[in-house]
């Protein structure tokens, strides 16, 4: 996939950063989730770093009401390829309810412009999240290399959880002609020139991070801009 990407920030190395992330692994192991039913047509990725590990089966992802719930089990890209998108302009939007709280903020939302999937080296995609303290999220991963667009930054447009651990966003990717806009709850956070990110096409859909419970609501990709 041919993709043109500036000023996305420092790739993903060892750091302090890592060093929490792995904190975090002992204090909250991923946990194994008995599958369900996955909704028709839809499949399941792990990250990397889990498959061998772990299964799709370690992870549960249904269909429920007119959404859909994912008790996760290891992190995972949640995608339906008849979704897929062969160019802009078009907007995917989910409304995620997170329903019970975590043990750390854990995150939540969509991705675009997933291609090379068999291939994980060559793989690609831009992904947009949130989590539970009001910060949201843009990286772009190229292969095991994950490049930061925007770190973690906390932003007034993302609800928080509440003492229940309870909150709802709605998370957006309108991928215009001439930008990428990035919205939570209606608000644009973000925006991308697409000089920056010149291939968009590919497949779209949902990213939910380990250890957590959440609803999906409104799902959908159509064709237009936002």
């Amino acid at each position: 996939m041919r993709r043109t990407v500036m000023a996305l920030g420092m790739i993903v190395a060892a750091s302090p950063l890592l060093a929490q992330a792995r904190q975090q692994a002992e204090s909250d192991p991923t946990r194994k989730v008995a599958g369900g039913n996955v909704p028709a047509g839809w499949e399941i990725r792990l990250d990397d770093k889990d498959t061998g590990r772990y299964t799709t089966n370690d992870t549960k992802f249904v269909a429920m009401g007119p959404g859909y719930h994912v008790t996760s089990g290891p992190a995972a890209l949640y995608y339906n390829p008849r979704d897929a998108q062969p160019n802009a302009p078009y907007v995917i939007t989910a409304t995620f309810t997170q329903t019970k709280a975590p043990t750390h903020p854990e995150a939540y939302g969509v991705f675009i412009g997933w291609q090379n999937l068999p291939e994980s080296s060559k793989q690609t995609y831009v992904y947009f999240l949130v989590r539970g303290n009001g910060q949201y999220l843009i990286n772009h991963r190229a292969g095991a290399e994950v490049h930061k667009i925007v770190n973690w930054t906390p932003s007034a447009a993302v609800k928080q959880q509440d003492d229940q651990g309870k909150a709802t966003n709605e998370v957006a990717i309108a991928v215009g002609a001439d930008s990428v806009r990035f919205l939570v709850n209606g608000q644009a956070v973000h925006a991308i020139s697409r000089q920056e990110i010149s291939d968009v096409s590919g497949d779209v859909g949902l990213r939910v991070n380990h250890n957590l419970d959440v609803h999906v609501a409104n799902f959908a990709v159509r064709k237009g801009s936002k």
